[in-house]
């Protein structure tokens, strides 16, 4: 019977914040869709060709506009270095893409308090800064060189379909009259769909990694673990533990949030949460991915430049938020536990789910049953433009005539 218990109670952390958290993802990639489906990705590249401040700027912006799920993300990243985007550029787009997002910033919310999100946003721009830094002084021609070759082999890794596919409006116009054309209402569900399915299974085991840690490893492992008994070795010791925690927990995008909520329970230090939340880029199965796609030499280069860049981050977010006195008490952050209750969020669930649904049965109508099976296809792909558009035709014409949904 106490195993069932554990069990159970470790279900009802699980779906408890599942249910608390619903809205926030249909909104955040709800918001992203809609940007994906007016920006092409051509016209990216083209920005992003050299490692100025003003690039980087513009690649941060880009990637906090089109969510993606870790894999995704870093399979995008090669995909616009191999098309002419600079190497900095690409993985300033990377970590944007996955640390910088909408709903993203919201969950953290949610669930730790504003105060980290706020951190998050602070923390992401000082890492990605360190990082263009970081390069410029250590990132040699010939490395470099031997990574662009080893990209245009086009090695497999993981989401390469997602990656190769341009779901943008290709029909003229300004940007209200494409994204409320059929056209615009068909390429915001397919981008809409392909995100989901893209983060789902690694937020599905983020939930449930949480609810099983929440419920079964006592407080006193993690607080041992952390140091927690001492303030500064603490400071000190998380931002360093925090990456290497993310390195070997293998759950990478939204999913590591529910995980960094236990652990800021748990003890560790603010800026070892945030560290550790930047770290899903370098997590075991994508280091992987780095050394398929630019050699194992740029991959131990990423790990130790990343890192560096991860640990400062969160070291300047604990100097900074504690000089300001805005670091939360981790006993705020919410672990829920009770069921569905009529408040605010079941309320917002509701209206949310309405349009998720509504995007789902777009999507389904429009062919996308059928891309969704090219999500982990070649990275040599086609530009997916050309089938999205044969595709709209099921929805709607061109000129907007057609069949409706």
């Amino acid at each position: 019977m106490s195993l069932i218990h554990a069990v159970l109670h470790a279900l009802s952390i699980t779906g408890a914040m599942t249910w608390l958290i619903t809205w926030a993802l249909i909104l955040g990639f709800a918001l992203s869709a809609m940007v994906q489906a007016l920006v092409r990705k051509s016209t990216v590249v083209r920005l992003l060709g050299d490692d100025r401040p003003r690039t980087l700027a513009l690649a941060t912006g880009f990637g906090a506009a089109s969510s993606s799920c870790s894999y995704a993300a870093v399979a995008l990243a090669r995909s616009l270095f191999r098309k002419g985007a600079s190497f900095t550029a690409a993985m300033a787009f990377e970590i944007a893409s996955t640390n910088l997002v909408i709903e993203f910033g919201v969950i953290l919310a949610l669930l730790m308090g504003w105060q980290i999100t706020l951190a998050e946003f602070t923390g992401g721009p000082v890492m990605i800064v360190v990082i263009a830094v970081l390069f410029r002084l250590k990132l040699r021609e010939r490395l470099l060189r031997e990574a662009r070759v080893q990209a245009d082999r086009g090695i497999a890794g993981s989401m390469e379909g997602h990656a190769a596919m341009d779901m943008s409006i290709q029909r003229p116009g300004s940007f209200a009259s494409r994204l409320f054309s059929p056209d615009g209402y068909t390429a915001v569900s397919h981008v809409f769909v392909m995100e989901w399915a893209a983060i789902i299974r690694d937020l599905i085991i983020g939930l449930f990694a949480a609810g099983a840690i929440a419920a079964w490893v006592p407080d006193s492992f993690w607080q041992s673990f952390f140091i927690a008994g001492h303030p500064l070795a603490a400071k000190i010791w998380g931002p360093l533990i925090g990456p290497v925690v993310a390195i070997v927990s293998f759950v990478c995008s939204i999913g590591n949030i529910p995980l960094a909520v236990v652990l800021w329970k748990g003890g560790i230090s603010f800026g070892g949460v945030i560290a550790f939340i930047f770290a899903d880029l370098i997590i075991a199965p994508i280091l992987n991915i780095y050394r398929k796609y630019y050699g194992a030499r740029m991959a131990l280069f990423l790990l130790g430049t990343f890192y560096a860049a991860m640990a400062a981050a969160g070291y300047a977010v604990e100097l900074v938020f504690g000089g300001l006195g805005l670091i939360p008490d981790p006993a705020s952050a919410k672990l829920p536990d009770q069921g569905v209750s009529w408040d605010y969020t079941t309320w917002l669930n509701i209206v949310f789910l309405i349009l998720a649904a509504a995007l789902i049965i777009r999507f389904v109508r429009t062919g996308g049953v059928a891309m969704l099976r090219m999500m982990g296809g070649s990275p040599d792909t086609h530009d997916h433009s050309d089938a999205h558009a044969s595709h709209t035709h099921l929805g709607g014409r061109p000129d907007g005539s057609g069949p409706r949904p």
